[in-house]
């Protein structure tokens, strides 16, 4: 899992980057203020989580388990639904793509629910 969550975090990351700069030079002047404040909301909430995902990446190799890898996956999977649905609904202006969003906020939450319960049940010696 390590290589496959490092290769996520780098596309994640470079993506996020480049889209970033993309809204900051070629989107300020096309979209209203609004859509901007949106999409610049679907990159934070991107690289953010392509830090985590990193975190997993290198947690994965010393806490193997389920929990660790289905929590790199719901944060690949929330990137993919909140800020992709979060791009998509601003580039559109297709405001049904809102309702994928939230699916994409669950899987974030969930990711960080499953991190939390992997801290409580590791065995820590003094």
């Amino acid at each position: 899992m390590l290589r496959g969550f490092l290769m996520l975090a780098a596309f994640f990351g470079f993506t996020g980057v480049a889209l970033g700069a993309f809204a900051a030079h070629g989107l300020k002047g096309r979209l209203s203020s609004e859509y901007l404040a949106i999409f610049h909301t679907g990159v934070t909430y991107q690289l953010v989580h392509t830090l985590a995902l990193l975190g997993i990446a290198l947690l994965a190799t010393q806490i193997p388990g389920r929990l660790v890898t289905w929590a790199g996956v719901c944060f690949a999977v929330g990137i993919l639904l909140f800020s992709g649905s979060l791009y998509l609904l601003t580039l559109t202006g297709i405001s049904k793509l809102g309702i994928v969003t939230p699916f994409g906020g669950l899987a974030f939450l969930v990711g960080w629910l499953l991190l939390g319960i992997t801290a409580w049940r590791l065995q820590v010696t003094a």
